[in-house]
C-alpha cells in the first residue's frame, strides 16, 4: 500500500476511500498524527468532497474527534484489542466468506490477480483482501476497485454490527465506507448472509492458504 495522500485519489467517492484506508491502518506513533491532520485537511473542502456521497465525511471526522487526545501508543493497543485478538473484528475481508479453508486461498489468488491486473501491490506483507488495501486500491482505481468492495458488502456489514457492538470508534470508519458504496443498498441476499455469518460464523479449515502467509506480525488480520 502506498500511502499517498489524500487528495491523490480519483473519483466521487475516492478521497473517502482513501481516508478510510489511512484510519483503518495499524497507528504507527511516527505516521498517525500527519495522517489524521491530512484527512482533516481533505476532508475539511468541499472541492475534493464534490460528488461524495452526504455524511461520509462527517463520519470519518467524527472518528478524527473521537480519537483525539488518545495517545498513538495508547490508541495503537486499542487497534490491537479491536482487530487482533478477535475473527469477528478482522480486516481480512475474505475471512468472512471463506473463513479458515482452502477455498480462502483460492479467494485470496483471485484479489492478488485483480490488483497485479492494474499494477497494483499491496506492501508491508499484506494479503490482498486486507481491507485498507482494498480501499485505497478503490481510490485509485474505482471500478475495479469498488467491485470488489461490493462484493464483500456482507462481510463489511458484519464488522460494522461487530464494531458498534463493541462501542469501538471504528464504526463510524465502517459507516462511511458503507454509505460510500456506489448502487443499491444490500440485498436480501446480503442481509440473509449478513445474518448466516452472524448466527454461525465463517467455515473452518485450517488448510490451504499457503503461499497467502504473512511475514512478521499481523496489524489488523487473522490470528
Amino acid at each position: 500500500m502506498k500511502g499517498a495522500p489524500v487528495s491523490g485519489a480519483s473519483g466521487s467517492s475516492a478521497p473517502v476511500y482513501q481516508a478510510a484506508s489511512l484510519l483503518l491502518t495499524y497507528p504507527d506513533p511516527e505516521t498517525w498524527p500527519r495522517r489524521v491532520d491530512a484527512v482533516r485537511t481533505v476532508l475539511s473542502d468541499p472541492a475534493v468532497l464534490h460528488g461524495s456521497p452526504a455524511g461520509c465525511a462527517e463520519a470519518l471526522l467524527r472518528f478524527c474527534r473521537n480519537v483525539d487526545g488518545v495517545a498513538p501508543l495508547d490508541l495503537a493497543a486499542r487497534y490491537v484489542a479491536t482487530f487482533d485478538r478477535t475473527r469477528r473484528r478482522t480486516l481480512d475481508l475474505t475471512y468472512y466468506t471463506d473463513g479458515d479453508t482452502r477455498r480462502r486461498g483460492g479467494s485470496l489468488a483471485r484479489l492478488k490477480g485483480v490488483l497485479h491486473e492494474h499494477g497494483w501491490e499491496p506492501g508491508g506483507g499484506r494479503l490482498p483482501d486486507f481491507l485498507p488495501v482494498l480501499l485505497e486500491f478503490a481510490a485509485r482505481c474505482p471500478d475495479p476497485g469498488e467491485r470488489l468492495l461490493r462484493e464483500h458488502r456482507p462481510g463489511l456489514d458484519l464488522l460494522r454490527h461487530a464494531l458498534d457492538a463493541y462501542g469501538s470508534p471504528y464504526t463510524d470508519v465502517l459507516l462511511a465506507v458503507r454509505d460510500a458504496l456506489p448502487g443499491p443498498g444490500p440485498t436480501a441476499a446480503d442481509r440473509a448472509a449478513v445474518r448466516d455469518l452472524a448466527l454461525g460464523g465463517p467455515p473452518v479449515e485450517t488448510v490451504g492458504l499457503e503461499p497467502f502467509t504473512r511475514s512478521g506480525p499481523a496489524r489488523g488480520g487473522v490470528r
